[in-house]
């Protein structure tokens, strides 16, 4: 399910306690200590392991990838992709991104006007829209996923069966909530229990492995 991505993240971010790569003017790398880019500047690539990456407002960046941290991105941020393996990640109001977010442990919350052209995808941890749009699809294994009022996704979902054995006995079942006036084009494919609650005013693909429980108002 882990995108690679992700994994090329943490092997990048990785690779700087054993080296010392030559790197842009305007990337930035570290290995312990968190990133902080103020408000309206554009860089390249934002990395380290140990930290957390903070991109202010109305500003610009490559690839901003952690290891051990967590991702805030501003508002009306723009970007190529985001990655991390421990923390969380937060899109601002109208950030953009090109290509994908995913973390492995962690929330990842994208606000209001947010646009993420490619996938995202986690392995714990709730994935929230708030009225955003994703241009792929979105994958977790045991998040719950909360598709907020008047957001879109153009890939579907997938949640996929865990394979971990450290799950003792019946697992948790995942909760995917699709809110008003919410779409979600594309199949909506479950591998594992999912408790699937859909406002009568969403609209939905093709679905497998549930039943949707339909409700009115806000929320169920």
């Amino acid at each position: 399910m882990l995108r690679p991505l992700i994994f090329s993240f943490a092997l990048a971010a990785l690779a700087l306690g054993q080296a010392s790569p030559t790197l842009a003017s305007d990337d930035t790398s570290k290995v312990n200590g968190s990133i902080r880019i103020d408000d309206g500047k554009s860089v390249g690539d934002l990395s380290t392991v140990n930290g957390s990456i903070r991109l202010g407002d109305h500003g610009q960046a490559e690839e901003i990838s952690t290891v051990n941290g967590s991702i805030d991105v501003g508002d009306d941020a723009t970007i190529r992709s985001a990655g991390t393996v421990n923390g969380r990640i937060s899109l601002g109001k109208r950030a953009r991104v090109s290509h994908d977010v995913g973390t492995v442990n962690g929330s990842l919350t994208l606000e209001e006007g947010t646009e993420v052209s490619g996938d995202v995808n986690n392995v714990n941890g709730t994935i929230r829209l708030i009225a955003a749009h994703v241009g792929g699809g979105i994958e977790t294994v045991s998040g719950d996923i909360d598709i907020g009022a008047d957001s879109t996704i153009d890939g579907g979902i997938h949640v996929e069966k865990s394979n971990s054995w450290f799950n003792w006995g019946k697992e948790k079942a995942v909760r995917v909530e699709i809110g008003p006036r919410a779409v979600v084009k594309g199949a909506l494919i479950f591998e594992r229990d999912v408790e699937l609650f859909v406002s009568d005013s969403a609209r939905i693909g093709e679905v497998k492995g549930a039943k949707p429980v339909r409700f009115s108002g806000d929320h169920p």
